[in-house]
């Protein structure tokens, strides 16, 4: 199946054709919002930044509110397929609606109207010669006791049982959203829903912008390997993938959160300079890390020395002005500038003015 979808996509963007269209069908969680519902986004509206719009063309039919049935008794179905044609790609995504029990417009059983709805999107798509993907519902951000809630689990079964059965792709966007929740943790993934104080906000079903383009990253990342053509068509990079909540943990080589008030030392200007300045030097004492970061603060008056390098170093202006010599060259320098030294150079620095010049210093242990 994947070589047939392969050969087909390569047809049209080898020919350099019109670019391939991706049309998507879902709910509020993919639709498009304008800057009066800012923050809100859907993952469709954040599709396209990733994909190179000469390639491949992001078509986004999401409507808020709708379940498999509303979508068709709207007449949406048939727009998408008014406007489908050979080569075209159809994204297939519901189930957050489909389970309002309380709604008979929107309510479909899991196991009987969800999998048949689900198919008539399916076959709209194969009679106009697109490829159907079907996505399963994305999870919400929704703890009880410490526990992420599966709740789409009926609907996504149903779906991978359609998909298996009719051997339609599938993107099981349910449990890879499901584990990056995890892996942020309950209030580490609040950013990126709707957890919006000013605006009386507290929504873990809807996406921030931060959370649309996560989640758009999320389905590309399950894309690529069913339609292989993404990939030279991607612009922005697909690297969000998480196996596992706590993946990376190394208990002899801990990952650390410090705040530069528990390292702050204060020490005259190193090098022979004028004093005082303040050292902080974040992570001294990790083991096996390659890099050294330091903040130091120049105040009034205060310098590093002249002297040679025997390593490379860079230097970054948080704050302030200063003056600098490379290898016997005067540079004024402020806030924003980055200076590079490199082995076997010579330089010195020293503040001026009333505010102090506060520097990033980074270098190889």
């Amino acid at each position: 199946m994947r070589h047939v979808l392969l050969l087909l996509l390569l047809s049209y963007t080898t020919a350099q054709a019109a670019p391939v269209r991706v049309f998507i069908a879902g709910d509020s969680t993919a639709a498009e919002y304008g800057p009066e519902r800012a923050p809100q986004a859907g993952w469709g509206q954040a599709l396209q930044s990733y994909l190179d719009p000469v390639r491949f063309d992001v078509r986004n039919h999401a409507k808020g509110g709708r379940s498999t049935r509303s979508f068709i008794d709207e007449g949406r179905l048939d727009a998408v397929a008014g406007e489908l044609r050979r080569g075209d790609v159809l994204l297939i995504q519901f189930g957050h609606n489909d389970a309002k029990f309380e709604d008979r417009t929107r309510y479909t059983d899991p196991d009987t109207d969800y999998p048949r709805l689900l198919m008539r999107y399916v076959q709209v798509a194969r009679d106009k010669g697109a490829t159907p993907v079907l996505i399963t519902p994305v999870a919400r951000l929704l703890y009880d006791f410490g526990s992420l809630l599966d709740t789409h689990a009926r609907y996504t079964l149903a779906m991978q049982q359609l998909a298996a059965r009719e051997h339609v792709a599938l993107i099981e966007l349910n449990d890879r959203s499901m584990r990056w929740i995890r892996a942020l943790g309950e209030q580490g993934a609040r950013p990126y829903f709707l957890f919006v104080p000013e605006q009386n906000k507290a929504d873990g079903t809807h996406f921030s912008v931060a959370g649309a383009n996560a989640v758009a990253c999320l389905v590309l990342r399950e894309a690529v390997p069913l339609l292989p053509a993404l990939q030279p068509a991607l612009v922005r990079d697909i690297d969000c993938d998480v196996m596992h909540a706590g993946q990376g943990t190394n208990t002899t080589r801990p990952s650390q959160v410090v705040h530069e008030d528990a390292v702050a030392r204060t020490q005259p200007g190193p090098h022979g300079g004028g004093g005082p300045t303040t050292a902080y030097p974040f992570f001294a004492d990790a083991a096996h890390l390659p890099f050294v970061l330091r903040k130091r603060v120049l105040h009034k008056g205060a310098g590093i020395g002249l002297h040679p390098q025997h390593k490379d170093e860079i230097y970054y202006i948080v704050s302030g002005q200063g003056s600098y010599v490379l290898d016997g060259t005067q540079h004024d320098v402020r806030a924003g500038h980055a200076l590079l030294t490199r082995t076997g150079s010579t330089h010195a620095l020293q503040q001026v003015g009333e505010e102090d010049l506060v520097l990033l210093l980074a270098y190889p242990r």
